[in-house]
This record gives structure tokens, sequence and C-alpha cells, in this order.
């Protein structure tokens, strides 16, 4: 049974992975202990110039470049996710801020400590434990090879304690069985060496828990960016097309009253003129779906309440005592509502919604309700899924309730602070 698991071992994968992963080691170990040795030495002699010392803290960074080494590496032995860097993104752009974030973080001082552990310590015990469990074994294994290069003299079997090629494949044999049994310990081996490149070189908690805020912050960045460009395209149409479409309408109108009644001319005036009008109107909606200004002037009250006028589906709204929000939660909450709304009217066939909205308890939260046909899948192209990422970034959730034949229940839930006491309410 012990021979029977030994073979079972030489034809596994994984003791193989031990020895590339533990051959990786040795080379990358020597190449770091040979570079190491030679930047010091580089350095200093140049610091007697005064040109080298501004390299002495760049040697503080080499571990960088050997950590990331060692975590791609992991991926021979270890079958778990390959470790992720725990540095951080720079806030701002440009080398200096690089170099200022990277000098600030502790895992820049783990990453260099471990480069000089692998250059002092690991890559040499690493060709230990090759030499013990596969050097040894295959010399005994080449036996028979070195006989017959020898051409079967005697200084080969003085080496090896055997005289002939009987003696020589029994050793052969005995080497083989013995890289056999050694290959379970090499692999324990490596897998105990990679969980020590884990330990040292992975991200901790709060390197982690730092990450995730940085992406929280991120998105939050980009969103308000949106926003911005979002208001600035709001400006652009209403202070620059809409006004040249008004001034349009008003010259054709005062063109239709020069023609003469019931001529060519005036009936093309007269189609320009209605052209132009509806053009216009179309504007004004384009504009108010951008950023309705009821939403900035009145707040989210209001603007809920103009999105239910709008909705060509009767709407009941209860949003008394809604205060005033934080720009941004008004209008993640509008966009929200209005394309809840928007889904009521073209999937439903529901004959009114109901829209209630309060804030409690330092949470805003919002029901959109219908008694549709049920049925809604955010993940059908619904436009929701978008709105959950935006609500996500403010710590928001979006509930969606719809079974089979209704109702169908939207919620959405943002922690915020009131700003103002009670937003007016558009008549």
């Amino acid at each position: 049974m012990a021979r029977e698991s030994a073979w079972v071992g030489l034809r596994s994968r994984a003791p193989w992975r031990g020895v590339v992963y533990l051959l990786g080691g040795v080379l990358l170990g020597g190449v770091v202990l040979v570079g190491g040795v030679v930047a010091l030495l580089l350095s200093a002699a140049l610091a007697l110039v005064l040109v080298g010392i501004p390299l002495l803290p760049l040697l503080a960074l080499t571990g960088i470049p050997i950590a990331a080494i060692e975590r791609r590496r992991l991926r021979i032995v270890d079958p778990a996710p390959t470790a992720r860097s725990p540095h951080r993104t720079p806030e701002a752009p440009g080398i200096p801020a690089w170099f200022k974030v990277r000098f600030r973080e502790q895992a820049t001082w783990r990453e260099l400590a471990y480069a000089v552990l692998l250059a002092l310590v690991l890559w040499p015990l690493d060709l230990l434990v090759l030499a013990c469990t596969v050097g040894a074994p295959a010399l005994l294994i080449g036996v028979p090879a070195q006989l017959a290069v020898d051409g079967g003299e005697i200084r080969a079997a003085k080496l090896w304690l055997v005289s002939d090629y009987p003696h020589a494949f029994a050793t052969a044999l005995l080497g083989l069985l013995l890289l056999a049994a050694l290959l379970h310990p090499l692999g324990a081996y490596a897998t105990a060496r990679a969980a020590l490149v884990r330990l040292l070189l992975a991200p901790r908690e709060a390197e982690l828990a730092t990450q995730l805020a940085e992406v929280t912050r991120s998105r939050a960045r980009l969103v308000d960016a949106f926003e911005a460009e979002r208001r600035r395209i709001e400006r652009d149409l209403h202070d620059g097309a809409q006004q040249r479409l008004v001034a349009l309408t008003m010259t054709l109108g005062l063109a239709r009253l020069d023609a003469a009644p019931g001529s060519p001319l005036a009936a093309q005036l007269a189609t320009a003129h209605d052209e132009a009008g509806n053009v216009l109107t179309e504007l004004r909606e384009l504009i108010r779906g951008i950023h309705p200004q009821v939403l900035v002037d009145y707040g989210l009250a209001a603007a809920i309440e103009d999105a239910a006028d709008r909705s060509p589906i009767p709407v009941d709204t209860d949003l008394a005592g809604l205060p005033r929000l934080p720009e941004p939660v008004e209008s993640a909450g509008y966009f929200t509502t209005r394309e809840a709304l928007t889904n009521i009217a073209r999937h439903s066939d529901a004959p009114r919604a109901h829209i209630s909205a309060r804030h409690e308890q330092g949470t805003l939260r919002i029901d959109v309700r219908d008694e549709g046909k049920g049925g809604a899948d955010p993940g059908r192209g619904s436009g929701l899924t978008g709105l959950a990422d935006r609500l996500a970034v403010l710590d928001g959730t979006l509930t969606l309730t719809s079974p089979p034949g209704g109702p169908t229940v939207l919620s959405v839930e943002i922690p915020c602070r009131a700003q103002h006491p009670q937003a007016s309410t558009a008549d």
C-alpha cells in the first residue's frame, strides 16, 4: 500500500508544481542577492561623490517588484485566487505623489523585509530542500547512465559502491522509490512556503478596508463629475438652444402676421411656426429630463409631484413633511422614482400608481407601488441596475418586489441628514 501511494505521488501534479515553484524561488533569490549586493556597493561608491545619495531611498522600493513577482508565482502551487496588491492608488497623478504614498505604506516595508529574507534565507533553504528531496534521488537514478559513460570502470563502482549494471539498476530503483517518498514532504514545504508569501505580501484587513474606501470615493467622484456634466448640458441647452428656438418662433410668428392670409407663403410660415413650437416643447421636456429646475429650486417632494403630474397614468402621492435633503440624495431619489414611473407606464398595465416618501431616523425611504401584472425583472434592461449602482455610492439600496400578478413595489433607502425643515410641494 505504501509503494502504491508512492507511485501515486509520482503521477500527481502537485509535487512537481512544488518543484517548479522552489526552482523559481532559487533563481529569483539568487538574482535578488546578486542585484542587491551590486546596488548597495554602487550606491555606497557613488555616495562618496554625493551622486549615490538619492539612490539610497530607491533601494527601499526594490521589494515592490519582487513582491509582485512572488504574488504571481503563487499561481503555481496555490489554487486559491492570487493575492492582490496591498498598495493604494495615489489620489494625485505624477511621480512625486506615487513616491509619497509608497513610502508611507506599511506594505512597502513588509515587501522590503521579504526581499531581504528571500535573498539571505529563503532561497538557500529552497535549494537545500531541492537538493535533499530531488537532487540526491536524481543522482541515484543516474548511476546506470554514469556507469555507461565511464565504460563500466572501477572508479564509478567505487563512487557508488557498485561494480556492475545489476547493482547500478538496483541503485536507480532505490533512487526512484526515494524520490517518490520525498515528493510529499517537498510538496508540504512548498505549500508552507507559499503560505508565508501570502501572509507577508497579501493585503491586510486594514489595507483592504482602505482600498474599498478608495473605490467608494472614486465612484462618488465619478457620480459628481457626471452630475456636473449633466448640469452643464442643461445650462447650455436652456441658455443657448432654447433661447434661439424661442427667438425663431417669435420671428416666424411675426412673419405670419405680415404674410397675406390664404397665400402659399402664409401656409408655409404657419407650418414652420408650428414645427418650431413642437421642437421647442420637445427641447423643454429634454431639459426637464436632464435635470429639472423644480428639483433645484423646491426639492425632491416638488420634483416627484411634477413627475407624477406628467405621468401618463394617474399617480397618488404621499410626500407630507419631506424636508430638503443633500443634492446627490435628491437627484438619485428623483431619477429612481422617474424611472419607476416610466417602467409602470410601459410594462405594468396598471390603472394607477402610488408614491410615498418619508425621511425618518436619518434615512430617506421612497416606495413606488402599482397594481399591475407584476413579474418585473431588473436584469431585462429596465434601467434599474444602473440606478442601483448609483444608490450604492450613497450607501443606499434599491429593492424590487414584483410577483407574477402584482403588486410591484420598488423601495429605495438612502441614509442622509435633512438640510431644511420642510420642502414646498408643487400644486
